[in-house]
């Protein structure tokens, strides 16, 4: 695919006046010889995202997502997100992904809030609070005054069987702690919460030095944990240094992506594991590479709620 684009000026008139060129289809896919895309960031873990309302399918397809996803060969991105028409009768719109290996995953946190952004600014009649459909069920994002996105990322599932996660391979956790699991990797021994946020993750908690090390070495160790065993759909993985009850720190291994600067829903998953861990409270500052994000796991109605930005970098079209 040739890639052509230049840099943005005001978000909204520009996405909204192109939004107008959206891919028409005709009977088959491969009638899309340039397709118009849009590149947002959300803390760097970034997307290629395409008004894909006039199309009932993608109208890229895995292989095609996973090229235009290099960073040498293509736009560069940690997935491509299109913009659907809703699959609900209350819900404004839906939202289809590939990750940058082309695999699909139920829906992505950081994703969803760049899709809302996008949405907002194709549509200007559209709602400040949004209805997204996605293979996880029905999102709810709101975006504020200050250009921030607040995403009720409803309840998480903790059920091993639902996550889905493989008690077989799961034993009792070292330190004792009734709310987690012990995890064997690469021969050594880890205390995890294994969470579903629409999403399966595995959590696990590690010291400052441990931390440090993961950082140098997590393209070597990523991979043993996306493909454990006790995954059978693979996981993302989150490795959390606790500094406080209000704020911990956070690398992840995204299953399909690898390294990624953030991953929203396993920020959302690090609160609700390290809450049942006794590790931190309900709200709490999750600090990725990227930039922060600000989770609340609400006692109330047992929602999780994720709370950061959503930026437009730039435009281009997609030659194919």
């Amino acid at each position: 695919a040739f890639v052509s684009g230049t840099l943005t000026g005001t978000e909204r008139a520009r996405v909204s006046r192109a939004c107008d060129a959206r891919v028409t289809m005709s009977a088959s896919r491969s009638a899309a010889t340039s397709i118009p895309f849009w590149k947002f960031q959300g803390l760097g873990n970034d997307f290629i995202l395409i008004d894909n309302r006039n199309s009932a399918e993608p109208v890229l397809d895995a292989e095609q997502s996973a090229k235009v996803c290099d960073r040498h060969f293509g736009v560069g991105a940690d997935g491509v997100i299109f913009l659907m028409g809703p699959k609900t009768s209350d819900a404004n719109c839906a939202m289809r992904i590939y990750n940058s290996d082309g695999s699909e995953p139920e829906m992505c946190g950081n994703g969803i809030r760049c899709l809302a952004k996008f949405a907002a600014q194709c549509d200007e009649s559209l709602p400040s609070e949004l209805r997204i459909d996605t293979l996880a069920g029905t999102i709810v994002p709101v975006i504020t005054s200050d250009g921030l996105v607040v995403v009720d990322m409803g309840e998480p599932e903790l059920e091993l069987a639902a996550i889905p996660a493989d008690a077989t391979h799961l034993g009792p956790a070292a330190s004792g702690n009734s709310a987690a699991r012990g995890m064997v990797v690469n021969g050594a021994s880890f205390d995890i919460v294994a969470v579903s946020m629409g999403n399966p993750h595995c959590v696990t908690w590690v010291d400052a030095q441990q931390y440090a090390e993961l950082n140098r070495t997590l393209e070597q160790v990523g991979p043993a944990w996306e493909t454990h065993p006790a995954f059978p759909r693979k996981t993302n993985t989150e490795f959390i240094e606790v500094l406080s009850r209000t704020k911990v720190n956070m690398l992840v291994w995204e299953r399909g992506a690898g390294r990624t600067l953030a991953c929203g829903t396993g920020a959302c998953a690090v609160v609700v594991a390290s809450v049942l861990a006794g590790k931190t409270d309900r709200k709490c500052e999750v600090v990725l590479p990227g930039g922060p994000l600000f989770i609340e796991w609400r006692e109330s109605n047992n929602h999780v709620y994720m709370t950061g930005p959503a930026e437009l970098v730039f435009s281009g079209s997609l030659q194919l």
